[in-house]
């Protein structure tokens, strides 16, 4: 019971930062997926999981709202596919240990940027 009182609190809250911040749920996801006993590969592979739904109703309502031109993200979207494809294969080629510092880097210079603005 306490496993599945956890698992809806951390969908909860990521499902909040997610709408908030734009995908930023994943950087909950990840420490929650790994609290959950899933290796730091698999913790990041299934944070995209997570994601991808949230991800697809927030720029849903967003855009039911008119808060978004979608013609905006296009610009986006084919580099950003690529990134996507290059960052899976190199995934498998990360060891845990570097995966984590690059995760951490990544969120310490996300916090210090925003910090700082």
């Amino acid at each position: 019971m306490k496993n599945k009182l956890l698992t809806y609190t951390f969908g909860f809250f990521i499902g909040i930062i997610n709408g908030l911040l734009g995908a930023g749920g994943g950087m909950l996801a990840v420490p929650a997926l790994k609290k959950l006993s899933l290796s730091t590969k698999d913790a990041h592979r299934n944070a995209i999981a997570v994601i991808l739904p949230l991800s697809i109703l927030s720029a849903v309502l967003y855009l039911l709202r008119g808060d978004v031109a979608l013609s905006d993200s296009f610009v986006f979207i084919p580099s950003g596919l690529v990134g996507a494809g290059v960052g899976t294969l190199l995934l498998k080629k990360i060891s845990p240990k570097w995966l984590a510092v690059i995760f951490g880097a990544f969120m310490v210079y996300t916090g210090v940027r925003l910090l700082l603005r």
